[in-house]
């Protein structure tokens, strides 16, 4: 492997993947994909506990993945980067198709 930027980059890429690396955040990521959700509505939709959507929230916030902005009383998570989006979706497509 090369030094320098490029070996970065691959760091970089593979702290990406780890922090995907839990189906709820992969599930979390496709949700963001459409559009900016708050905690109750991925709770909802996701029919997973508030207290384990909120823990993943916080590791793909810190991964840099979502960010959250004031909604009033709640925070909406939406993407930082709608590539994100696309490899999720690359991924899932490509694990139905090996299915």
């Amino acid at each position: 492997m090369t030094e320098g930027n490029g070996y970065e980059s691959y760091e970089r890429a593979g702290e990406l993947l780890r922090a995907l690396a839990a189906p709820i955040r992969v599930a979390i990521v496709t949700e963001l994909g459409s559009g900016e959700r708050c905690v109750h509505e991925l709770v909802e939709s996701l029919r997973a506990p508030q207290p384990l959507v909120s823990q993943h929230l916080r590791v793909l916030r810190g991964a840099g993945i979502v960010r959250g902005s004031r909604r009033g009383r709640e925070i909406a998570y939406s993407l930082v980067d709608e590539h994100i989006a696309h490899i999720v979706a690359d991924a899932v497509s490509h694990a139905r198709e090996a299915s």
